[in-house]
């Protein structure tokens, strides 16, 4: 018999789009998908779906009745209904209720868990590239970073009970395509962005598409362990606003703050609505090494940073103002100022 997987979050695209994925493999006998919330839509016919709510242990249930040796945990979300700690619970208690039903599961034999890099925090004191051993200066003070982290813990101690489980975490970079469901998503999307006074992030993107092929390796017999998933290259807050065509209004941070607290208030839903580590990111950036996944798996994304924000901006609307006219001016600036200080502002330019 083939793999019989199971795949948390399914409910939402990307466990969608995964689980459509991973049963038209020849290695997989059967797929079964789970949520607390209704099947979508247009969920094939080949994956059969079980309601359950991940905070109660009906899961071990699940797992038991179908034979389940592969276990891949998507519902790891910044996304939910019921406000932050509706959306906290789901994250941990529900991990802890799929962790402790895949300890009794004896089949178990591996275990994939979606994770994120905002495990690694964004501080001004940072190293200028996170691997894998890379220890943050710093917990993540709240929100869905702190969520990942406590459940990244939770899996260490899983994999130390149950060695016979090859254990795998993927920390994804922020991961971006047509759909965009994610709050740095909803944050591009807005005519105006507000950036803070005086720092230019660097930032890194996966595409969905190169997410659901890691998952996929993940899941077919990838060595285990923990990788970081990006796209190649980097690029600045500001080349992503010249990119989408939008103005950006740099705000001292006290006054980013109060930008970040009222979205909260007037955000529809309020998942997306700016949070802290959102802030600290959109401050101070986070660029991660991605050479253990090349080396491990054989593998990279296809898509580099750069193309998969050019993809994101091909389905996103159009901004105020012209990104050829704005890419225009802001080189006649640097050309203007190269002729007048060549060598300073040619070591400042970001390459």
């Amino acid at each position: 018999m083939g793999k019989v997987v199971l795949v948390t979050g399914v409910a939402r695209p990307l466990g969608a789009r995964f689980a459509e994925r991973i049963a038209e493999r020849p290695e997989v006998d059967r797929v079964v998908g789970v949520d607390a919330v209704p099947p979508p839509p247009g969920l094939p016919p080949g994956v059969r779906y079980a309601r359950v709510d991940p905070r109660r242990p009906a899961v071990a249930r699940v797992i038991a009745e179908h034979g389940v040796d592969t276990v891949v945990h998507l519902n790891v979300t910044a996304l939910g209904h019921g406000g932050r700690a509706a959306v906290k619970e789901s994250n941990v208690i529900g991990t802890m209720q799929l962790l402790g039903a895949c300890q009794q599961a004896p089949g178990l034999a591996r275990l994939v868990v979606k994770s994120t890099t905002a495990v690694y925090g964004s501080a001004p004191r940072d190293p200028a590239i996170f691997g894998e051993l890379t220890q943050p200066k710093a917990l993540p003070p709240g929100g869905f970073a702190r969520d990942a982290a406590e459940v990244e813990g939770y899996v260490r101690g899983f994999a130390r009970r149950r060695p016979d489980v090859a254990v795998t975490v993927l920390r994804f970079a922020n991961i971006l395509g047509p759909d965009g469901d994610t709050p740095l998503a909803a944050y591009f999307r807005l005519p105006v962005l507000p950036t803070a006074f005086g720092h230019d992030p660097r930032l890194q993107f996966v595409h969905e598409d190169d997410a659901l092929e890691a998952l996929r390796l993940a899941v077919l017999g990838a060595p285990p362990g923990t990788y970081n998933v990006a796209g190649d290259g980097v690029l600045l807050l500001s080349q992503c606003a010249r990119r989408l065509g939008r103005p950006t209004v740099p705000l001292l941070r006290p006054a980013l703050g109060l930008v970040a607290r009222l979205t909260r208030r007037l955000a529809a839903p309020a998942d997306r609505a700016f949070s802290q580590e959102q802030l600290q990111l959109l401050t101070h950036g986070r660029v991660v090494d991605t050479a253990r996944l090349r080396e491990r798996l054989g593998w990279s994304p296809r898509r580099t940073t750069p193309e998969t924000f050019a993809d994101f901006v091909a389905h996103c609307p159009p901004g105020p103002l012209p990104p050829e006219r704005l890419t225009a001016v802001t080189d006649r600036l640097a050309g203007l100022l190269d002729d007048h200080h060549p060598t300073e502002t040619q070591e400042l330019r970001p390459r």
